[in-house]
């Protein structure tokens, strides 16, 4: 049986689906480039954006201080909580340029997640899966499967990958659907270039890779396995972006735009996201992780060096920004921003180390671009951010990372039914366990 919102019982409690469900068979490996897929039945995926940039607010930002607030005691005396049109509300002191943008802004308050441990919880979202030990390593990142279904489609890998280390990448989609990770530096990524000898150095690096190109020949004709293959084939992958100033461009960036988005990590990686959307040279699925979010002691003490407002002021400098740029340039009509961590936090006062700890019941995802209606929010949570009063959607339930993912598939005009049948285990792999049966599916309303 697959797991579904019908069948995995009550939320929170945890059942043998939860531990069935998941991740495949560890240290296999191979190209699927024709794998059997096969789907439920007819969807229509709405198709309104050419790439998805997910933000990964990993630690599990807290609903009620970000996308959520209420009037309450814990509350900062100049937290400036407005409410803008169409039931948003946002404080000005922490989201000051987000602020200005609530029209393209759509808010999830209705969300909830079945887990609330870090790892497991992240391989959830990264995977919209339940993470299995024994199964994890066949279960792809959704970014994979973007890039599985969307393939190569101009020098640019279609999924890239920032700030994160421990990402779940393709499995056994393999290597070319695997993230590529480049640094983000104004410097950009000194590797797409090997200038050792002067004018001469492109020359003498094509016949030195058409000499091992020749010598491994014999090899990636009958490759001794899986892993050596999938290799080769992102190793030519790879080869195709040097030596081309539209590439290289893609990874560097000016002073002022790094002052902009801000001179840290999401920063800057946002602001390579921005480069790779504008140059539509093939990059579909831009993963974007700010870490930091697992504020169990003091969120509100600027003494800590991460803390609530670093935090929320980083994430708004670099996603107003971006938002900004993508505007201007029309692309943010084609471009799915989402920002969501792996859990919400506990609701109303602090705890008695001025923090909040996990929270499952409740969360909140923000959205914007990419055919999303902005102004406006789906769902409500009660005065304290406790529980879930108004889902908000023709679900009638609360709506789970499976349905978020199902949502980006749907935006970027993949069939989120689809299976393959044809894994290294021998087990279907479903895009989303329990979709097809009325079960997990898009929020259309996020297009209404």
């Amino acid at each position: 049986m697959k797991r579904t919102w019908k069948t995995c019982g009550e939320h929170g409690s945890y059942t043998r689906r939860h531990f069935l469900f998941g991740a495949a068979t560890a240290g296999l490996l191979s190209v699927h480039a024709d794998a059997q897929t096969s789907t439920f039945g007819s969807v229509r995926p709405r198709s309104s954006a050419r790439a998805c940039i997910f933000i990964n607010l990993n630690g599990g930002a807290s609903h009620l201080d970000t996308f959520d607030p209420k009037d309450g005691p814990w509350n900062l005396s100049d937290a400036a909580i407005t409410q803008y049109p169409g039931g948003l509300a946002l404080s000005r002191k922490y989201f000051p340029k987000l602020s200005t943008m609530t029209s393209d802004l759509l808010v999830l308050r209705s969300c909830s997640v079945w887990e609330a441990a870090h790892e497991r919880a992240q391989f959830y979202i990264q995977t919209a899966h339940s993470q299995n030990p024994a199964l994890a390593t066949e279960i792809p990142h959704i970014g994979a499967v973007v890039a599985y279904e969307k393939g190569f489609r101009g020098l640019l890998p279609p999924f890239f990958a920032f700030n994160q280390s421990a990402l779940q990448g393709a499995t056994f989609l393999g290597g070319p659907n695997m993230p590529m990770m480049p640094p983000a530096t104004r410097t950009g990524v000194a590797t797409l270039t090997h200038n050792f000898f002067g004018n001469s150095s492109q020359q003498r690096f094509e016949e030195r890779f058409k000499l091992l190109q020749d010598l491994d020949e014999p090899l990636r004709q009958k490759p001794y396995n899986e892993v050596m293959a999938a290799y080769a084939s992102y190793y030519s992958r790879a080869k195709t972006m040097m030596y081309e100033d539209s590439v290289d461009g893609v990874f560097k960036f000016s002073v002022d735009d790094e002052n902009r988005y801000g001179a840290n990590s999401t920063g800057r990686a946002m602001l390579v996201a921005r480069n790779a959307v504008r140059a539509k040279n093939g990059a579909v699925f831009i993963n974007v992780t700010q870490g930091g979010w697992d504020l169990h002691v003091g969120q509100f003490d600027k003494g800590l060096s991460t803390n609530l407002f670093t935090l929320s002021n980083d994430l708004d400098r670099a996603v107003g920004s971006l938002a900004e740029d993508l505007k201007a340039s029309g692309d943010l009509d084609q471009t799915l921003i989402v920002m969501m961590g792996e859990f919400g936090r506990t609701p109303g006062v602090l705890n008695s180390r001025s923090g909040r700890d996990h929270y499952r019941p409740v969360m909140s995802v923000a959205m914007m671009g990419g055919g999303v209606h902005g102004g406006r929010v789906i769902g409500a949570s009660d005065a304290t951010g406790a529980t879930i009063t108004d889902t908000g959607w023709s679900g009638n339930r609360p709506i789970y990372p499976e349905d978020i993912a199902a949502t980006i598939y749907s935006a970027l005009g993949i069939d989120w039914t689809k299976t393959i049948d044809d894994t290294p285990s021998g087990r279907r792999y479903y895009y989303i366990n329990g979709a097809g049966d009325g079960g997990f599916r898009p929020v259309e309303e996020v297009f209404a």
